[in-house]
């Protein structure tokens, strides 16, 4: 075996809940340790250690990677009532990503993990399909009220010298819901910015949809900061790469989408975002095909698996029965930090291993050592799938190669 890698900065290290924190482990005892002097920073983020901590350990996290500037995370868990029942909770903790992403004010970017032998479903799609989700404000910061009765809601904003400003929502005649959002011209600003420069460091198009023909004030400030931004900062940048910016509503946006050969960056509000993100996914294979990454206005980055904790294979798990969880969304946040965090470095060989890496698990699919639930959706069909470890001992055969050419 070849000298470690040895690194020079610390990557944030957030762990997980259920089967991908099972996952978690395995990757880093079979894929990393035995190659690199792996540095982290570790935080705790299963739901027990955010019980422990009230959540506290969240803000520590973000914190750390507003220090470090490069975190990897792994899924987590986002409790409902039945969570908090079965893990005997104080509270409905918040989701431990919005937080995060609260805190950095960041934009998310999911792109497919493309493979030969998987296909998308939308056969013109030849390029992988970027989505960038704004992840501030919107319904993820959202103000609810159930409405028992008759009467008449209205939306007050009072200034700081005493200024009102009323509108009437709506005069309810019986019971119903009321919802209130926002959102920031500065995080809107910021969003704006890191769309933009993704799509110049990706030498891709930059497409941004909402609805302003139906939400006048709220998606128009959207579309107003990106042209205002767009024409003092970036027009002839774009233009120097030969690509574009444009603005469509969003409903164009996905009957474009489902026309086009992809290869563009979609911009979207935050539950736009969210929706569309988990459908390009869909499309071209699986939740577990798809990276993810944070990236915070001020050059912060947060990797991370698109996908759940994987629940029904973690219970199978405790039974001490085989699973097999497809790891490569978990793979890739690791590969995508540690190429980041080499790239900041200046450490090449950090940066050549995580293209080893992400090399080995892309050959691993496409030679049929498939997963399960890949080994439904391949072309041609594979007879059988491999289990959780087999899975990952086939990457690291090919990632020993792959470093030895």
């Amino acid at each position: 075996m070849a000298v470690r890698i040895k690194m020079k900065n610390p990557l944030v290290e957030l762990d997980g809940d259920e089967m991908t924190r099972v996952l978690w482990q395995m990757i880093k005892e079979m894929l990393l340790e035995s190659y690199l002097d792996l540095k982290t920073e570790y935080y705790d983020l299963g739901l027990k250690n955010r019980e422990k901590t009230a959540d506290q350990v969240t803000y520590d996290a973000a914190a750390a990677i507003k220090k470090h500037q490069v975190g990897v995370k792994c899924a987590t868990i986002t409790p409902n009532a039945a969570r908090v029942e079965e893990y005997n909770l104080r509270e409905m903790y918040k989701s431990p990503n919005g937080t995060i992403r609260a805190i950095l004010d960041g934009t998310v970017f999911r792109k497919p993990i493309l493979v030969r032998n998987i296909k998308p479903l939308v056969k013109t799609w030849i390029k992988p399909i970027t989505i960038a989700r704004h992840a501030y404000g919107d319904l993820y910061k959202d103000v609810e009220m159930r409405i028992a009765g008759a009467g008449k809601a209205e939306l007050i904003f009072t200034a700081e010298n005493g200024d009102i400003q009323k509108e009437v929502i709506h005069n309810f005649a019986g019971p119903g819901v009321l919802l209130g959002m926002h959102n920031l011209d500065q995080s809107i600003a910021d969003f704006v910015r890191t769309c933009f420069n993704y799509a110049l460091e990706q030498k891709q198009n930059l497409w941004f949809a909402a609805k302003d023909t139906i939400s006048k004030k709220y998606d128009h400030r959207f579309k107003d900061i990106f042209a205002e931004i767009f024409a003092a900062e970036y027009a002839e940048k774009f233009a120097v790469q030969g690509i574009e910016y444009f603005y469509t509503l969003i409903d164009d946006a996905v009957a474009r989408l489902m026309r086009s050969t992809g290869g563009m960056v979609l911009a979207c509000k935050n539950y736009d975002g969210d929706v569309i993100s988990d459908l390009v996914a869909s499309a071209f294979g699986s939740l577990a095909m798809m990276t993810s990454v944070l990236v915070s206005p001020q050059g912060e980055y947060l990797y991370e698996a698109a996908h759940g904790t994987v629940q029904r294979h973690y219970y199978r798990h405790l039974k001490g029965e085989e699973t097999s969880t497809n790891a490569m969304a978990t793979i890739f946040a690791w590969s995508g930090a540690l190429r980041k965090r080499g790239e900041l470095d200046g450490l090449l060989e950090l940066v050549d291993f995580a293209a080893c890496l992400e090399k080995a698990a892309r050959q691993t699919v496409e030679d049929g050592y498939l997963t399960k639930d890949l080994a439904e959706i391949t072309e041609p069909p594979v007879q059988g799938a491999v289990n959780t470890i087999e899975f990952l001992e086939e990457v690291r055969a090919r990632l020993d190669r792959s470093l030895a050419d």
